[in-house]
């Protein structure tokens, strides 16, 4: 789905202060952006904010960076910090598969994935957010013990995460197909606009808590980090030749 243009939303992002707008500078300097050695935990694919800000409000203590791609959804999170500033909240606006330019190794304590584009098309996998693609990425910039949630109410891309959760070397800690009747799952849980939408129409909503193996000898261990960024700028590479 194609998600209608806001004319000024990009001007209003480039003069945001609540946006990081030299974020591929960043890795490694995320506790001088906040002034801080808080923690630090992200929602890729943050769409209008709701989740993000709702955390930042109850735990002050720690910092989150919410990611977003489309300028016309920031542009209703910007709004909504102006309404309500948090001084632990920080936006970016960049493609995913571009992590790796953003935070240094070990630098992010947990990653949210919340209802996420399902790429539906085969050929398309690799683009799917818990895809063992992205794991391999999301290894890289996650601190020891760290740990990666993802909520989502698409039965076939939460099977398909699932699946890649071995394969990655990562563990399943907690997991379940139907979330809001889940006793200990639910204890705590923030609804996002899609899961609030979703439900209500009796969609059951599906999450699982899951985090990297240390002893393992799958593809990020044996890439190493370096080669992932490789591969990063690899495929800018491919996708800026096809835009010529």
């Amino acid at each position: 789905m194609r998600l209608r243009n806001i004319t000024g939303s990009r001007e209003v992002i480039g003069s945001s202060d609540y946006v990081i707008h030299n974020e591929t500078e960043m890795a490694g300097k995320w506790a001088e952006v906040f002034g801080n050695e808080n923690p630090i935990h992200i929602e890729i694919g943050m769409g209008k904010g709701r989740f993000i800000m709702e955390l930042a409000g109850l735990h002050p203590n720690i910092n989150y960076v919410g990611i977003e791609k489309y300028s016309s959804v920031l542009l209703r999170a910007i709004q909504k910090m102006e309404e309500n500033p948090l001084p632990n909240v920080r936006f970016i606006r960049m493609e995913a598969e571009n992590i790796l330019q953003v935070f240094g190794e070990g630098e992010v304590s947990k990653i949210y994935l919340n209802f996420s584009d399902p790429w539906p098309k085969d050929r398309h996998a690799k683009r799917r957010l818990p895809s063992r693609e992205f794991l391999n990425r999301y290894r890289v910039i996650l601190q020891k013990k760290g740990n990666l949630e993802f909520k989502t109410d698409n039965t076939e891309l939460f099977d398909f995460a699932v699946n890649e959760v071995e394969p990655a070397g990562w563990h399943i800690d907690q997991i379940t197909y139907d979330l809001h009747n889940d006793p200990e799952m639910i204890i705590g849980n923030i609804m996002t606009e899609y899961e609030e939408k979703f439900s209500s129409i009796g969609n059951p909503i599906n999450k699982y808590i899951i985090s990297p193996l240390e002893d393992v000898n799958n593809a990020a261990k044996t890439m190493g980090v370096g080669n992932i960024t490789k591969e990063v700028e690899a495929d800018k590479e491919v996708k800026a030749d096809k835009a010529k």
